[in-house]
C-alpha cells in the first residue's frame, strides 16, 4: 500500500528519497539546498522552501499541571487510563493532549467516553476503539484495523485478499482507476483484522469494513451481502472471494 501511494505521488512529479540521511542544509540565494546521502551516494536537492516534519508535542507545559500534580510522560502527554482518567480524582484528559489518537474523530470519541461516565454513569473504554483513518491523497486512502506487517507480527495464520481498482466498474467509468483494495482476516475465527482502500471513495468504502469489525462478525457475512451496482463497495465480496493464505 505504501508503494502504491509512492507510485501515485511520483506520477505527479514528486520525487521520493526514502532511507536517506540529511547531511547538511544551506542557503543558495533565495533557495534552500539539502545535501543527502543514500546507499552511499551523495546528492543535493534545491527548492524554495524546506518543511521539517518531526512529529507533534502537546501544549501542556503552561497548564500548571505540576500544581495539580497531574502526571505527564517524558513527551508532555497527560497520562490517562483506558477511561481517560488522569492520576487525579475527577480529572480527565481528552484529545491531542493525552496521546491516544490525535485525530478529530478520536478526540470526539474521547468526549463521548468521558461524557458517558460523568453524565450517564456508563463505562466506555479507549481500547474498544478500532483504529481507523483516511489519508486525503488523490485518490484517498482509507484504513482500518491492523496493517499487513502487524498481522504478520502476531504469528497467527491469516488470509489476504486484494482487488485492483482498475477492475472496479465505477472507477473505470469515472476514469479513476489508480490504487487497489486489500483485506486481512484471521484464518481460524474468520474475523476481519484490517483493510485498506486506496482509490475512488476509499475514505467512505472503508466504513463497510469498520462497521462489521465493531459487530465482531465474520467476513462471511459481508461475502454474502448484495451491494448496489455500480459502486466501489460491490467489489468487497469479490475481494473476499479472492482470499489466500498470507505467506
Amino acid at each position: 500500500m505504501s508503494m502504491a501511494v509512492t507510485d501515485i505521488l511520483q506520477g505527479e512529479g514528486i520525487n521520493i528519497y526514502d532511507d536517506s540521511k540529511v547531511n547538511r542544509v544551506t542557503r543558495r540565494g533565495n533557495d534552500v539546498a539539502v545535501e543527502i546521502s543514500r546507499n552511499g551516494l551523495g546528492s543535493q536537492i534545491v527548492g524554495s522552501h524546506l518543511l521539517m516534519a518531526i512529529g507533534r508535542r502537546p501544549n501542556t507545559d503552561d497548564l500548571g499541571l505540576e500544581a495539580a500534580e497531574i502526571a505527564v510522560d517524558d513527551r508532555g502527554f497527560i497520562e490517562v487510563d483506558d477511561r481517560l482518567r488522569t492520576n487525579v480524582e475527577g480529572v480527565w484528559a481528552l484529545g491531542d493532549c493525552n496521546g491516544r489518537g490525535a485525530l478529530t474523530h478520536t478526540s470526539y470519541n474521547d468526549f463521548e467516553i468521558v461524557a458517558a461516565e460523568i453524565l450517564d454513569q456508563q463505562v466506555r473504554q479507549v481500547s474498544d476503539r478500532i483504529p481507523a483513518y483516511a489519508l486525503y491523497t488523490d485518490p484517498p486512502l482509507g484504513r482500518v484495523g491492523m496493517t499487513e506487517m502487524e498481522v504478520r507480527g502476531t504469528g497467527h495464520p491469516a488470509m489476504v485478499g486484494t482487488v485492483e481498482m482498475k477492475r472496479v466498474g465505477r472507477a473505470y467509468e469515472k476514469g479513476e482507476t489508480l490504487g487497489f483494495m486489500k483485506i486481512l482476516v484471521d484464518k481460524a475465527s474468520k474475523r476481519i483484522l484490517g483493510a485498506s482502500f486506496l482509490g475512488l471513495s476509499g475514505d467512505e468504502v472503508v466504513h463497510s469494513i469498520l462497521g462489521l469489525m465493531y459487530a465482531n462478525a465474520p467476513y462471511t457475512v459481508l461475502q454474502k451481502a448484495v451491494h448496489i451496482h455500480p459502486t466501489v463497495s460491490e467489489y468487497i465480496p469479490v475481494m473476499i472471494g479472492n482470499l489466500k493464505d498470507l505467506q
